[in-house]
């Protein structure tokens, strides 16, 4: 009898024994799979430029992430899916990779696309860490979408109080591009005029993907504005600039972000020369560790990164600090963390500056002016954090 129990005793001790040892190796296990982590972003079509250096920045932060062993020891699987610069292609691209249950998305970089897309992020509860600026993505209520790079709504009055401030404009010209970036921008930028009782005096429309800008340039010419003011996608960007050169225009030619972007000096060369405008992410910022990562950029990719690649390259280093402050790998709890989160380059350098994301998804940190000298951008000031 003793001897038949103490033969049970083993044979249970033995089974824990096994099953422990069965969890602890499927935990093990489970923790080495890859971290799949899919980036839907256009790389052909009018958004190319923008999607793909959106695409290699974030491909040098997972090859640097990787090679120090991963997030929480598990390496990250990238997939890139191109949206051809379609919002209905991009809304499909995202559910095919919503279907293979990822931790977090990354992408679009086109407002449009987002906009549509994010719909299927928040039902899924699926953090989307994009790089669209319309001011409407964040005013939508979902939990689940976060910026890379300031809203319309934050960085437009920074840009007003400089044509304000510093250009002592009383009236303006605005050419736009008739998508929901380029709209969300125009409302914006119209709306703060009116608070600072600056008259604007042609409002222009133009298309994506445009090419013959002469009929727009010559109703900026008539109109004889104080100031002009541009917000296109880079290639049309270009295009417009050397179009006023051409036509000789010497009003200010004034922009946010892409306007000034290194693409558009490229595509432009001279004729982006006295360009001005805000930017909220430079690679000439003169901050050390952008300035790092700029070179980095140079030597994996053998071109000059913009705006669009630091965005791509911290959306990863924000899923890395985020996820070793949680300590694991929950979708959910990774949205409500990031929600009220300030990341500093003391806890994660990958993050570049010190950034903070409120309820709403929306970034708050540094900015610039700058302006275009010498074929080069010019940083001409440091503008602080809102601390809104």
């Amino acid at each position: 009898m003793i001897t038949t129990q103490l033969n049970r005793k083993t044979f249970l001790l033995a089974s824990a024994l096994l099953a422990g040892g069965l969890g602890l190796g499927l935990q093990a296990a489970q923790a080495a799979d890859p971290l799949y982590l899919p980036n839907v972003v256009e790389l052909s079509g009018p958004g190319a430029v923008s999607g793909t250096n959106w695409r290699d920045g974030i491909i040098l932060a997972v090859e640097e992430i990787n090679a120090k062993g991963g997030i929480l020891g598990r390496k990250i699987e990238l997939e890139n899916l191109d949206t051809q610069s379609d919002a209905g292609i991009s809304r499909a691209q995202m559910q095919k990779v919503l279907d293979k249950n990822p931790y977090v998305v990354l992408g679009p970089v086109f407002s449009g696309s987002v906009l549509v897309d994010m719909a299927l992020t928040s039902q899924a509860e699926v953090p989307e860490i994009m790089g669209g600026e319309a001011a409407a993505i964040t005013q939508k209520g979902s939990k689940y979408i976060f910026r890379t790079a300031f809203g319309q709504q934050s960085s437009i009055p920074k840009l007003a109080n400089y044509f304000r401030d510093g250009l002592k404009a009383k009236t303006v010209a605005v050419v736009w591009v008739n998508n929901d970036f380029g709209k969300g921008g125009r409302d914006n930028f119209i709306k703060e005029m009116a608070a600072r009782d600056i008259k604007v005096v042609a409002d222009i429309s133009t298309e994506s993907g445009q090419a013959d800008f002469s009929a727009d340039v010559v109703k900026v010419k008539g109109a004889n504005a104080d100031a002009i003011f541009v917000y296109t996608n880079e290639e049309e960007s270009a295009r417009f600039l050397k179009e006023a050169r051409k036509q000789g225009i010497k009003t200010p030619l004034i922009g946010e972000t892409t306007l000034l972007g290194q693409k558009v000096i490229d595509l432009a060369g001279d004729a982006a020369n006295g360009v001005k405008g805000h930017v909220g992410l430079s690679a000439d910022a003169p901050i050390p560790a952008v300035q790092e990562f700029a070179k980095k950029f140079k030597a994996r990719f053998n071109y000059v990164n913009d705006h669009n690649g630091i965005k791509g390259y911290i959306a990863v280093y924000m899923i890395k600090a985020v996820t070793e402050k949680t300590g694991k790998f929950d979708s959910k709890l990774f949205a409500s963390t990031l929600h009220g989160m300030t990341i500093k380059p003391e806890q994660e350098p990958g993050i570049l500056m010190e950034a903070t994301w409120d309820a709403n998804g929306d970034i708050d940190r540094a900015s610039f002016l700058a302006e275009i000298v010498d074929n080069k951008q010019k940083i001409v000031e440091i503008l602080p954090k809102l601390n809104k």
